[in-house]
């Protein structure tokens, strides 16, 4: 009996491990810019999840009797803890970050047989757990701290995550509650909302602080959501770095960027009340799907065709969600529902391998 391996069968010379790290380096410059608007939270929920993930990681290659280095040593885990941390608003409890990194790691990648089995995204998949269980943790931001009249300090942030309040005793809700016209949301939460209480012109929003006048000066349209935007840049500049390094292919994010540009445009066109389509690939997680979520090896299509396909799907499903469905930005239940699709999008984009006539696929 002969041993069954998962595909791809051909060895690329790219070590795993290097892979990682280079998608890791990839999104310092982005972490950076979160830390920089939105304080210290991402980087303490970093470190609870990348350490709380090799620790479930070390338990089941025990119980398993693998070699502990060899499953560890690749650093999947760590970008798998690092993507959720990133993800998720920077101030929850701690134990949503917990909660989350368990259903990724164990849920989301071992139930499968570990790296390379697994059908779906693990990071997304904790994500969505973590969203679905606890909305009211997962749906409170924090704005740009310059917006605040007391910027948490480096501790504030640690005793937040803890114990839900400041070292001076105020909850997130408080340290915002002195801003004139901000929420505890998103801008995409803020569209949404506005749109639901039938604004008659989208350029109304631009009265509210979180909004910016950044690529643009025109008053007409509304502005893009400050700290937001740059973030999605810096996903944008990691995202050409992993290009020029040949870590992904850029058959993926073209085709979800293009699908999300061409939607929205047709959106924006029939209504008052929507966005241009710059600002829908400017706010939240637009780029880092693009190029960090979408693009996972194991997940996403692995055919040149296939991986357009996906793409398409990802950026029509992204804006379905958001114009159409309940959640703000709908990125984690795009790639997983698309993540469904790939077997059957390998299935009929195998390529014709030279020198054999092309035959029906049955």
């Amino acid at each position: 009996m002969f041993k069954m391996k998962s595909s791809p069968h051909t060895h690329s010379g790219k070590r795993t491990a290097h892979i990682m790290l280079w998608v890791i380096v990839a999104m310092l410059p982005a972490i950076a810019g979160q830390i920089y608007y939105f304080g210290f939270g991402v980087l303490i929920q970093s470190c609870l999840a990348i350490c709380f993930a090799l620790l479930l990681e070390l338990i089941v290659t025990i119980l398993r009797k693998k070699p502990i280095y060899f499953y560890i040593g690749d650093f999947s885990i760590v970008l798998t803890a690092l993507i959720l941390a990133v993800a998720i608003p920077s101030y929850s409890p701690y134990w949503v970050i917990l909660i989350g990194t368990f259903c990724a790691v164990i849920l989301g990648k071992h139930v499968y047989g570990g790296l390379g089995q697994n059908l779906f995204n693990p990071a997304m998949v904790g994500y969505v757990i973590l969203l679905i269980s606890f909305p009211l943790q997962m749906t409170t931001w924090l704005p740009p701290i310059r917006l605040l009249n007391e910027p948490p300090t480096f501790y504030d942030s640690y005793s937040l995550i803890f114990n839900g309040f400041t070292s001076d005793g105020f909850s997130l809700h408080q340290l915002t509650s002195a801003i004139d016209g901000i929420t505890q949301a998103t801008p995409l939460d803020a569209v949404k909302t506005h749109i639901k209480s039938g604004i008659e012109h989208i350029s109304q929003l631009n009265s509210s602080p979180i909004f910016q006048s950044f690529l643009s000066d025109n008053i007409d349209q509304i502005s893009l959501g400050l700290g937001w935007a740059q973030i999605n840049i810096l996903f944008l500049v990691g995202g050409l770095f992993l290009l020029w390094k040949k870590i992904i292919h850029w058959h993926i994010p073209v085709a979800l960027l293009t699908t999300m540009f061409t939607i929205s445009t047709i959106h924006f066109f029939f209504s008052d009340t929507v966005p241009q389509p710059l600002w829908q690939l400017f706010s939240g997680s637009t780029m880092f799907a693009a190029f960090f979520i979408a693009t996972d090896p194991v997940t996403a299509s692995i055919t040149p065709r296939g991986k357009l396909i996906f793409g398409a799907i990802v950026g029509a499903l992204i804006c379905l969600i958001r114009f159409k469905g309940g959640y703000p930005d709908g990125t984690a239940f795009a790639i997983l529902l698309a993540n469904i699709c790939v077997p059957l999008i390998d299935h009929y984009t195998r390529p014709i391998i030279n020198g054999h006539q092309k035959r029906e696929i049955k």
